[in-house]
């Protein structure tokens, strides 16, 4: 299975959270991962955001970034390109996505379009998968 990871369901896998042992089954059965370049540093900021919030603990926050940081060589990143973000555009005045969900969709799609197969698109955005499943992507969620 081709899997393409937007950060909401990419945190799950650093942040013990509903929805992480999901993630991480989907992670071990996967054959090829993607994920947008951007998730790097929205990821960051999300775990950084959950620590500020007192969500999480230091010695957490420490350890979830550097897995993070470790895993990050093991995923297929998907470029910010002009022609990528033209594409996000579309898709966000489409179905009325926010910027970075459009952004996340235009990679998944652009992988799919790249591998010429089939790519499913885990997420835990309701927006993002609903409109992911309008353009015919097989899409995972809890």
């Amino acid at each position: 299975m081709n899997l393409y990871f937007d950060t909401s369901a990419l945190v799950k896998r650093y942040i013990k959270e509903a929805g992480s042992e999901s993630v991480r089954e989907w992670i071990r059965s996967s054959d090829h991962k993607a994920t947008g370049l951007i998730t790097r540093a929205e990821l960051s900021a999300g775990i950084n955001r959950l620590l500020r919030m007192k969500y999480i603990i230091p010695e957490d926050y420490t350890k979830a970034l550097h897995e993070f940081r470790i895993d990050w060589e093991s995923f297929n990143r998907i470029p910010i390109t002009e022609q990528l973000v033209a594409r996000a555009d579309l898709l966000a005045c489409e179905y009325s996505l926010r910027g970075y969900d459009a952004i996340h969709l235009a990679c998944a799609l652009t992988w799919q379009d790249l591998l010429g197969t089939q790519v499913s698109l885990a997420s835990f955005d309701k927006e993002l998968l609903d409109a992911a499943q309008k353009m015919g992507m097989e899409v995972l969620y809890q």
